[in-house]
């Protein structure tokens, strides 16, 4: 396994990120405690230490089977990272969003489930038109003084809103957010405009959610829907925004190369971000030990300049995606 740190925080984090995205119970398509368990094994013998939930996935399940999962292992080895901001009961109107009382709450919810005292990561799962800024940044910053959180995080937003928040908290005295995770991928660069450019010039980590585009990366357009993840992203309007200008000429590029390789498209995929140097470490969802495997292995390929040059050719602009 090969370690960095995050952004400028010191705090080193295995170069791939577990997305727990697919943990839950009552469903076949997710990994339930027992499975889970095993994978979080794997992924612990593998050298991974960093892992990425939500409150929000499988409405706190995910949580609570990580938190079970991690609960045999030293504490001290892994980074956890959750996330805050979407409806966790639609009775409670407080339940939702990044106010004071929202933040604080789930929080404490949160912390419960995955059965530990402090997070070191947590994070705003997208921008709250709702709350002031500067309370949701007071707010984060008080978990920190509490020691409830280590380090605070955002996700996909519009670079002027980070940038906002950032300078927010400078202003005010208050820690700041360290990482940025976005959506960023082969087939989807819109990110490099603005907000990996900020991120850079920061010092801020970037964790990258759907580094596979959803699958659409890891296998031939043609075996597409082999997969009930590739049937669910084939009714889904993202597909479409993948496939358009030049999505399909890149699918069958990282085909061509994988094949060079004698590696598979998920590997090559995780490789091309694996070799951009503002990207700390992809978050990659799996649901199996093999695909985890597979993903670690993806750190010993080494893409030319040529190769990567090829990769990224066929591509051209596409709307903005991923900030709701």
């Amino acid at each position: 396994m090969e370690y960095t740190t995050l952004g400028n925080t010191g705090m080193s984090v295995s170069r791939i990120c577990v997305g727990c995205g697919r943990f839950g119970r009552n469903d076949p398509t997710k990994l339930d405690d027992d499975a889970a368990a095993a994978f979080v094994d794997r992924a612990i013998e593998l050298g991974i230490n960093f892992f990425d939930t939500a409150n929000i996935y499988s409405s706190g399940e995910s949580e609570e089977i990580l938190g079970s999962a991690l609960a045999k292992h030293d504490r001290d080895w892994s980074v956890v990272a959750t996330k805050v901001r979407w409806e966790m009961d639609e009775t409670n109107p407080n339940a939702i969003g990044l106010s004071r009382k929202a933040i604080e709450q789930e929080l404490q919810n949160s912390l419960e489930r995955l059965d530990m005292d402090t997070i070191d990561l947590y994070q705003i799962h997208r921008w709250d038109y709702d709350a002031p800024i500067e309370e949701t940044l007071r707010t984060l910053d008080d978990t920190i003084r509490r020691g409830q959180v280590r380090y605070l995080g955002a996700s996909s937003m519009w670079a002027y809103q980070f940038a906002e928040a950032l300078h927010t908290s400078e202003r005010l005295g208050l820690d700041r957010f360290v990482s940025m995770q976005n959506h960023y991928n082969l087939a989807y660069r819109e990110e490099e405009r603005e907000m990996l450019r900020i991120c850079e010039d920061r010092g801020i980590g970037v964790i990258p959610w759907s580094p596979l585009a959803r699958g659409f990366l890891a296998r031939p357009l043609t075996e597409l829907e082999s997969t009930e993840r590739g049937r669910q992203l084939a009714q889904s309007d993202r597909l479409q925004a993948y496939r358009a200008n030049g999505g399909e000429e890149i699918n069958a590029r990282l085909e061509e190369i994988a094949a060079n390789e004698q590696a598979s498209m998920a590997q090559i995929a995780i490789a091309w971000q694996l070799h951009q140097d503002v990207i700390d470490a992809p978050i990659v969802g799996m649901r199996s030990i093999e695909q985890l495997e597979d993903a670690v292995a993806a750190l010993d390929i080494s893409l030319s300049e040529s190769d990567l040059a090829y990769l990224e050719e066929p591509y051209e602009v596409k709307p903005v995606s991923g900030h709701n």
